[in-house]
């Protein structure tokens, strides 16, 4: 499980700078406004973040940002459109299952650094349709897209494995993110997960797994996954080609 960042005081934001006297000064953008947003949720989490708070963090009156950002869902909003931003996909790359593993692992690795914001990556954009999400979000898709029709896919085929690629990679990152240790200074793995606490004659497989559950490498468990998802995607997806072979996969 990936450790949270700790909780620290408030600093000054890139959105304005603050004088002796606690007013900001300096040019206030939605840039620096939603860095602000963000650096709130990285340290405490999405709960904590108020509109009052974020005025506070650039050092204006909440009427300031309200001028940016008119109200705490589009705040929400905004900090998924950056982290997102940070996701790159070459969509001319000639090896797409290898570009479809270079992006899961850069997601994954904005997720272990924004560990607080992934319920934003997974959930906000949903609450917004397709075409009214920022750009930001909806390029990833765009790109991933683009290379697999480059790569001979069809545009149905294409929207198929991006589905599947997200949908495994959010229920990666959550799964590891999340996953909870009951006795981590516990050496007998059972007890450490807090399986003794299940009937024996009623849950025999997790607790013959108990050293596997309790050695569980994030970034190894993404590759093996990796593994399952794309050769299974080439296995029942007609080749690019069109010649009815299967797609080929690293």
């Amino acid at each position: 499980m990936a450790e949270l960042p700790s909780d620290k005081p408030d600093s000054t934001t890139s959105g304005a700078v603050r004088t002796a006297d606690g007013a900001g000064s300096g040019q206030v953008t939605r840039a620096g406004v939603l860095a602000a947003a963000l650096s709130i949720v990285d340290r405490d989490g999405v709960d904590r973040l108020s509109m009052r708070r974020l005025a506070e963090a650039v050092g204006r009156d909440p009427m300031v940002i309200y001028r940016h950002v008119p109200n705490k869902a589009a705040v929400l909003d905004g900090i998924a459109e950056i982290v997102f931003a940070e996701l790159k996909v070459d969509p001319t790359d000639p090896d797409w299952s290898g570009q479809l593993r270079a992006v899961a692992r850069a997601f994954r690795e904005l997720s272990l650094t924004h560990p607080r914001v992934v319920p934003l990556l997974v959930t906000r954009p949903l609450a917004t349709p397709l075409g009214q999400r920022p750009q930001a979000v909806v390029r990833p898709v765009e790109d991933i897209l683009a290379l697999l029709t480059r790569a001979g896919f069809s545009g149905a085929d294409a929207l198929h494995i991006y589905r599947a690629l997200f949908g495994f990679l959010y229920g990666h990152v959550l799964n590891e993110l999340q996953e909870l240790i009951e006795r981590p200074d516990e050496t007998d793995d059972v007890l450490r997960l807090g399986l003794h606490r299940l009937p024996i004659g009623e849950f025999p497989q997790l607790r013959a797994l108990a050293p596997v559950l309790a050695s569980y490498d994030g970034a190894a468990e993404l590759e093996r996954g990796l593994d399952l998802l794309l050769a299974g995607l080439a296995a029942t997806l007609p080749h690019p080609g069109g010649d009815g072979q299967v797609a080929p996969v690293n």
